[in-house]
């Protein structure tokens, strides 16, 4: 699988721009659109601070949009990009989102278990503005640095630390000695 180069947020939120009076749809798989009852329930910002198998602090933000489709109800139209474009001016009202972040979609149903994806194209189909999502895949940092991960040449393990040196321990009397009470070590 070919990696998807993430969408930021401004980026994303640019395109909605462009296309307000566009109904806005969500294809989750192939051929299999979210059900045009859908909500935005909630856009979360997430920042996100790791540090991976080879000792490297990370940092990113995710921008989150869930999607919920409530039971039993039915619409034969999705929401409007600018309905989408009023929640979202709510949420930058209280909560100012990061340009940069990555933007994720989250949905699930009966049928797709819940999970954040991609965006992987947004496209234009004649009264539709259609936001493609894709799997995120799991990734080593260490490779896109450069690095490997998995095993060396040696078969060993990249990203295990080095043997810690070993020291070897001398005068434990001297030093018991000059950690009891009184013995002016503390």
């Amino acid at each position: 699988m070919n990696k998807i180069e993430a969408i930021n947020w401004k980026a994303f939120k640019d395109t909605l721009l462009q296309h307000p009076d566009l109904d806005l749809q969500f294809q989750y798989a192939v051929n299999k659109l979210v059900n045009a009852s859908y909500h935005i329930t909630e856009i979360k910002q997430a920042p996100i601070t790791s540090v991976d198998c080879g000792g490297v602090k990370n940092e990113w933000t995710e921008i989150i949009i869930q999607l919920w489709v409530p039971d039993g109800q039915q619409q034969l139209r999705s929401m409007k990009v600018k309905k989408a474009l009023s929640i979202v001016e709510i949420v930058e009202k209280m909560l100012p989102l990061n340009p940069n972040g990555t933007v994720k979609i989250e949905f699930g149903n009966s049928e797709f278990d819940t999970r954040q994806m991609l965006p992987n194209e947004i496209t234009v189909d004649g009264e539709n503005l259609i936001v493609d999502l894709r799997p995120d895949s799991v990734q080593c940092k260490a490779i896109s640095r450069g690095g490997s991960c998995g095993t060396n040449d040696k078969g060993e393990e990249c990203c295990a630390p080095a043997e810690k040196p070993k020291i070897e321990l001398k005068n434990l009397v001297a030093a018991e000695a000059c950690c009891t009470p009184g013995g002016g070590c503390c």
